[in-house]
């Protein structure tokens, strides 16, 4: 590992308890939702990680405590280093800071974040859907979101299903 990388990673588990972890040469600090903000500012201003190159979620359902990570990608390009922080999140009410203020393309990520998982980010200008229509219920990539779907078609339900598609000729 990078020295320059080393040592943000050590400041940060020092001065906010993150737990570090590493696998396939990447490396991943595990930080409470209370610390996200200011780890993220350390990590730009101190140790220029200038980029962040991503933000998602995943869902631990059925697991709840925590049920989510938020995940955010940081990319420093003056180090050409990588960096992952996760966040767990509680199943119930689920929310943690926003991180807008610090990296402004955060903005829409969140936003998607919410959309798809609904996970609210305090202090951020804009929560609204920015993928579903405004009227949607629901977070879609939540593990226990209802699925729906049509049946598909085989040989030995053939006779159950209607196969007329306003595409077919006759």
């Amino acid at each position: 590992m990078d020295n320059t990388l080393q040592a943000a990673c050590d400041a940060i588990v020092e001065r906010f308890s993150a737990e570090q972890s590493a696998s396939r040469q990447q490396i991943t600090l595990k930080l409470q939702p209370q610390n996200i903000v200011s780890a993220c500012r350390t990590l730009r201003d101190e140790f220029d990680f200038e980029v962040l190159a991503g933000e998602t979620a995943v869902d631990y359902w059925p697991q709840m405590a925590p049920r989510f990570h938020v995940i955010y990608l940081l990319l420093s390009l003056k180090q050409h280093a990588r960096l992952t922080l996760r966040v767990p999140v509680e199943g119930s009410n689920p929310s943690l800071p926003s991180i807008e203020g610090v990296y402004p393309n955060a903005n829409w990520h969140e936003r998607e974040i919410w959309d798809m998982f609904g996970i609210n980010f305090e202090g951020h200008p804009d929560m609204r859907r920015i993928l579903m229509p405004n009227d949607w219920e629901g977070h879609p990539l939540r593990k226990d979101y209802p699925l729906g779907y049509e049946e598909v078609q085989y040989s030995f339900n053939f006779d159950e299903i209607d196969v007329r598609k306003p595409y077919a000729k006759g």
